[in-house]
């Protein structure tokens, strides 16, 4: 088994409709689901959801699994208390500090008009818009931003000017730095769907709306709830963000209740 870099206690965002599992995400868990890959392992084993892979019956009767735990780790642990060097898992997740930025942003940077990273510098941690706004243009461009971002009232995170190199051109370039300040009031996935709702706003007229049915379909195996998708399509500006994050949040509770049986640390 081997961490998870977030550790074992945060879970966050919809939960995966069964219609949309694919090699983007194989399980029916939310986001951010709070597990090992050790844990998850077992839990699909076992208890593999109605509609998910096309595993038979018998096929998992005859399916061995052996899960060698961890030591020493916590659930309350995240990757910098392991002490361990953190391996990349992609080209842009080479960095524990990526690792956190994916879970907050990257569904907030999916067609959306939002970008990650400042050139090569910062993936997943800096943001930048390409969005038609005039405000969002030129040298106003983190300025705008930082006062966009901080009208949206994000519980435990905060923006900061960053400057990075740009990767066409090789001049230093600002962009906007997002912190997690207050770890125990940062829901994980909350900045991105807070994103998508401003991008409405700030890209006009919605940019969901005018999404491709291709497109539509990636935008879903990838944020994985369609009632989300249809309300941000349907409502733009005005979708009601807090609801479904109330209604993510109670399902989630109930989802990490469910899988304690699964896990192997306290």
């Amino acid at each position: 088994d081997r961490p998870n870099p977030l550790g074992g206690l945060k879970v966050s965002g919809p939960l995966l409709d069964v219609k949309y599992m694919s090699g983007v995400g194989a399980f029916r868990v939310p986001y951010v689901h709070g597990l090992t890959i050790g844990e998850l392992a077992r839990m699909v084993k076992d208890e593999l959801p109605p509609g998910g892979l096309a595993i038979s019956a018998a096929a998992r009767a005859r399916g061995k699994l052996t899960v060698i735990p961890m030591r020493g780790w916590r659930r309350s642990m995240r990757w910098p208390e392991t002490g361990l060097k953190f391996v990349g898992t992609s080209q842009l997740v080479q960095t524990y500090e990526a690792t956190v930025g994916y879970a907050m942003v990257g569904l907030g940077c999916e067609l959306s008009g939002f970008t990650h990273g400042i050139g090569k510098d910062y993936p997943f941690r800096g943001i930048g818009f390409k969005g038609p706004s005039a405000l969002a243009k030129g040298a106003t461009t983190v300025d705008f931003l930082e006062k966009e971002f901080n009208a949206l009232h994000v519980a435990g995170v905060k923006y900061r000017k960053v400057m990075g190199i740009n990767s066409t051109t090789g001049k230093p370039e600002p962009g906007l730095y997002v912190d997690v300040v207050n770890w125990d009031e940062w829901d994980p996935t909350e900045l991105s769907f807070r994103m998508m709702q401003l991008a409405c706003r700030l890209n006009p007229p919605n940019p969901f709306a005018r999404l491709s049915a291709a497109d539509l379909k990636r935008f879903n195996i990838h944020v994985g709830s369609e009632a989300w998708t249809t309300a941000l399509v349907r409502d733009g500006a005005r979708v009601n963000v807090d609801a479904f994050l109330k209604e993510w949040q109670e399902r989630d509770q109930i989802y990490q209740q469910q899988t304690r049986k699964f896990w192997l640390y306290q």
